[in-house]
């Protein structure tokens, strides 16, 4: 009977742990899905997303090299007082409210950067790297003179990641901004998109250039290109083209015929080679909106600029003169009222006096 009465209790036992254990596991939260580095297709389509937007700011940005730190946590550095102080020092390049544009992105290991209103270095021309050298014995070679380059007014932006960038949307990645950079608020590229007809604002949204688009279009399409070539036809017709990307990737040529794209060519990896030269779309529409602006714009009154005076106000209207009203046609004129801009006239010597009639008792000498 004992021994019976411990095989249940044992039995018992083991049913309540395997129950215990069974209710922690189910308790117990799934892993975490691991996170994957940034893949080089979403690289691409975080530049391309990114770059040429514009943003309002929600912090002050400070002159200089550094500019502000954005961890994956949501810190700021700098912040407070080292952040007025070095506003204080050098000078603040965005205050909070101003509109900003994004003009570069470049993604590292475990960060991105973004470049603010052009960065906080002046970029040179290619130009001005070239040096022409002549040998011994050879005709003086003066260098150029160097230009005093602008004082750029830009900034950086800097989203750190603990170990590496992961993969994420360029929607997800303005959520991340958010504590500096507003993208909520509309843009001017959004106000611009308003303006145009409908199938070249989905192209523009999706960054692809139809054939009959103008420069600003591909510029918020695309930003702006690496490479420009100005080249000639046999027929003496200039023409100018944009080249985006560079192998081993697609390399996309945008041709400009004037201010309109006349030829989209997109020579792919695989060796594919694709050529549009149809128009895909037409902007008579904006160009009769454009030109019907510029005609209320020019029909619009243009305010009369008052005449400076030396009167107080309400003064004139009491002390200056009755205006004399303006006659609805021409004065008469008097035939016998000199002209005044002939001036004044000369003196005339005396009519000579006719010689009076014989027998007259008046005539002189009698």
């Amino acid at each position: 009977m004992t021994y019976r009465r411990a095989a249940v209790l044992v039995l018992l036992l083991l049913a309540l742990s395997g129950w215990a254990e069974s209710k922690s596991a189910d308790s117990k939260p799934a892993p975490k899905a691991q996170r994957q580095p940034m893949s080089q297709q979403t690289r691409f389509y975080i530049i391309r997303g990114l770059q040429s937007e514009i943003a309002f700011a929600r912090r002050p940005f400070p002159m200089g090299t550094k500019g502000l730190t954005l961890r994956e946590d949501g810190t700021v550095t700098p912040a407070g007082p080292q952040l007025d102080k070095e506003i204080a020092v050098l000078g603040p390049a965005v205050r909070p409210g101003d509109r900003v544009r994004i003009t570069d992105v470049k993604v590292a290991k475990n960060y991105i950067l973004f470049e603010i209103n052009g960065g906080p270095k002046k970029k040179k021309k290619w130009y001005q790297h070239i040096e022409v050298g002549a040998s011994a014995g050879g005709p003086m070679v003066t260098k150029p003179q160097q230009q005093t380059p602008d004082n750029p007014r830009g900034t950086l932006l800097i989203l750190a990641f603990k170990d590496f960038v992961p993969e994420i949307a360029p929607d997800a990645l303005k959520q991340m901004l958010h504590p500096v950079l507003d993208f909520s608020s509309k843009s001017a590229a959004e106000a611009y998109l308003d303006t145009i007809p409908p199938k070249a604002r989905e192209a523009i949204k999706n960054h692809q250039v139809l054939v009959g688009m103008n420069q600003d279009m591909v510029i918020y399409a695309k930003g702006r290109p690496e490479k420009k070539i100005r080249e000639t036809y046999d027929h003496g017709k200039p023409y100018e083209e944009w080249i985006y990307g560079q192998p081993p990737k697609d390399v996309e040529f945008v041709r400009f015929s004037g201010p309109e794209v006349v030829q989209v060519k997109i020579m792919k990896v695989d060796g594919e080679k694709i050529v549009r030269t149809e128009k895909e779309v037409d902007l008579k529409e904006v160009r009769e909106a454009e030109a019907r602006k510029r005609e209320q714009e020019a029909a619009k009154p243009q305010p009369v600029q008052n005449r400076p005076t030396l009167r107080r106000p309400g003064e004139e209207d009491e002390a200056s003169p009755p205006q004399r009203p303006t006659p609805s046609g021409p004065e008469p004129v008097d035939p016998n009222q000199r002209d005044p801009t002939l001036g004044p006239p000369r003196d005339q010597p005396p009519a000579p006096q006719s010689p009076a009639p014989p027998g007259d008792p008046s005539a002189p000498g009698r």
